[in-house]
């Protein structure tokens, strides 16, 4: 295979030059630039709106976490003063694991219940109890 001598110069966007490059180096430089695309350039516009649009996404970011950290606090204040509640149901006589039950009963659909109760009572039977 003939060895490739011919050499070439290049002269770049920015002034930069190269001189006598070997052609099979630059053909090769090509084909890299080629594949991959070339960084863009930042204005000082570009960076204002970047910077700006950052600080209002970190503020905002902020704030959703600090409502999510009260709401956290909030909830356990409240299922704090439910374990209070339960204590002083339990210590004046009442069966706190009834009563679960029966708050948990309150919120669901009387039907639901219903259809509940009835196939319970199937199985029951089902199995002689």
């Amino acid at each position: 295979m003939p060895k490739d001598d011919t050499t070439v110069s290049i002269t770049f966007a920015d002034g930069s030059r190269i001189e006598d490059a070997p052609l099979s180096k630059v053909k090769d430089a090509l084909d890299q630039v080629r594949r991959r695309k070339a960084p863009m350039r930042e204005t000082p516009a570009d960076k204002a709106v970047g910077e700006a649009a950052y600080r209002v996404s970190a503020d905002e970011l902020r704030a959703f976490v600090e409502r999510y950290e009260r709401l956290a606090a909030e909830k356990q204040d409240i299922a704090d003063g439910q374990k209070e509640l339960m204590a002083e149901a339990k210590g004046r006589g009442y069966d706190t694991r009834c009563l679960r039950k029966i708050i948990a009963l309150r919120k669901r659909d009387r039907d639901d219940i219903a259809e509940e109760e009835a196939i319970m009572e199937m199985y029951r039977q089902a199995l002689g109890m």
